[in-house]
Protein backbone atom coordinates (compact mmCIF):
# COMPACT_ATOMS: atom_id res chain seq x y z
CA UNK A 1 0.00 0.00 0.00
CA UNK A 2 1.57 3.66 -0.90
CA UNK A 3 1.78 6.49 1.29
CA UNK A 4 -0.73 9.33 1.13
CA UNK A 5 0.91 12.37 -0.14
CA UNK A 6 -0.09 16.15 -0.14
CA UNK A 7 -0.76 15.29 -4.21
CA UNK A 8 -3.10 13.00 -3.25
CA UNK A 9 -4.70 14.62 -0.95
CA UNK A 10 -5.13 17.84 -3.38
CA UNK A 11 -6.39 15.26 -5.93
CA UNK A 12 -9.18 13.83 -3.63
CA UNK A 13 -10.21 17.17 -2.37
CA UNK A 14 -10.45 19.09 -5.76
CA UNK A 15 -12.47 16.17 -7.09
CA UNK A 16 -14.96 16.07 -4.14
CA UNK A 17 -15.59 19.68 -4.07
CA UNK A 18 -15.04 21.03 -7.21
CA UNK A 19 -12.39 23.48 -6.39
CA UNK A 20 -9.04 23.57 -8.24
CA UNK A 21 -6.21 21.71 -7.93
CA UNK A 22 -3.95 25.33 -7.43
CA UNK A 23 -6.07 26.57 -4.77
CA UNK A 24 -6.53 23.43 -2.92
CA UNK A 25 -3.02 22.76 -2.65
CA UNK A 26 -2.71 26.57 -1.57
CA UNK A 27 -5.04 25.74 1.25
CA UNK A 28 -3.38 23.06 2.45
CA UNK A 29 0.12 24.63 2.34
CA UNK A 30 -1.41 27.38 4.50
CA UNK A 31 -2.82 24.78 6.97
CA UNK A 32 0.63 23.53 7.31
CA UNK A 33 2.61 26.47 7.50
CA UNK A 34 0.49 27.75 10.49
CA UNK A 35 0.40 24.44 12.13
CA UNK A 36 4.27 24.60 11.89
CA UNK A 37 4.44 28.56 12.78
CA UNK A 38 2.36 27.76 16.28
CA UNK A 39 4.42 24.88 17.00
CA UNK A 40 7.47 26.91 16.26
CA UNK A 41 6.83 29.74 18.58
CA UNK A 42 5.91 27.15 21.44
CA UNK A 43 2.34 26.50 20.58
CA UNK A 44 0.61 23.55 20.44
CA UNK A 45 -1.65 22.09 17.70
CA UNK A 46 -5.31 20.64 18.47
CA UNK A 47 -7.66 19.03 16.01
CA UNK A 48 -10.43 17.55 17.63
CA UNK A 49 -10.71 13.90 16.82
CA UNK A 50 -7.94 13.97 15.03
CA UNK A 51 -5.18 14.86 17.65
CA UNK A 52 -2.92 17.21 19.12
CA UNK A 53 0.70 18.28 18.12
CA UNK A 54 3.48 19.25 20.72
CA UNK A 55 6.88 20.15 20.79
CA UNK A 56 8.62 18.33 23.62
CA UNK A 57 12.13 18.90 24.74
CA UNK A 58 14.77 15.63 24.16
CA UNK A 59 17.05 14.83 26.81
CA UNK A 60 20.96 15.03 25.90
CA UNK A 61 22.15 11.40 25.70
CA UNK A 62 25.39 9.22 24.36
CA UNK A 63 24.90 7.48 21.09
CA UNK A 64 27.41 5.07 19.09
CA UNK A 65 28.28 5.00 15.42
CA UNK A 66 27.89 2.03 14.26
CA UNK A 67 30.77 2.05 12.50
CA UNK A 68 33.03 3.26 15.05
CA UNK A 69 31.66 1.73 17.73
CA UNK A 70 34.55 2.66 19.85
CA UNK A 71 33.93 6.41 20.22
CA UNK A 72 30.62 7.64 22.06
CA UNK A 73 29.15 10.88 20.71
CA UNK A 74 27.10 12.79 22.45
CA UNK A 75 23.66 14.07 21.46
CA UNK A 76 22.28 17.33 22.50
CA UNK A 77 18.72 18.09 24.07
CA UNK A 78 16.33 19.58 20.77
CA UNK A 79 13.05 20.43 20.43
CA UNK A 80 10.92 17.63 18.83
CA UNK A 81 7.47 17.18 17.49
CA UNK A 82 5.46 14.80 19.08
CA UNK A 83 1.64 13.63 18.11
CA UNK A 84 -1.28 11.85 20.64
CA UNK A 85 -3.68 10.98 17.98
CA UNK A 86 -7.50 11.67 18.88
CA UNK A 87 -10.45 9.18 19.97
CA UNK A 88 -11.57 9.13 16.27
CA UNK A 89 -8.39 8.21 14.80
CA UNK A 90 -7.41 5.93 17.35
CA UNK A 91 -10.65 4.06 17.37
CA UNK A 92 -10.22 3.67 13.25
CA UNK A 93 -6.55 2.89 13.57
CA UNK A 94 -7.70 -0.12 16.13
CA UNK A 95 -10.08 -1.71 13.63
CA UNK A 96 -6.68 -2.39 11.38
CA UNK A 97 -4.73 -4.26 14.69
CA UNK A 98 -6.00 -8.13 12.81
CA UNK A 99 -4.11 -7.13 9.27
CA UNK A 100 -1.37 -6.19 10.85
CA UNK A 101 -1.22 -8.63 12.94
CA UNK A 102 -1.35 -10.99 10.02
CA UNK A 103 1.06 -9.37 8.17
CA UNK A 104 3.77 -9.49 10.74
CA UNK A 105 3.11 -13.23 11.19
CA UNK A 106 3.77 -13.84 7.53
CA UNK A 107 6.58 -11.75 7.26
CA UNK A 108 8.08 -13.88 10.27
CA UNK A 109 7.46 -17.19 8.61
CA UNK A 110 9.24 -15.55 5.52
Amino acid sequence: MANLTKRDLVLKISKETGITQQEVFAIIQMTLDAITDALASGRNVELRNFGVFEVRLTKSRVGRNPHRPDVDVTIPERATVKFKSGKVMRQRVLLRTNDLSTTSKKKKKS
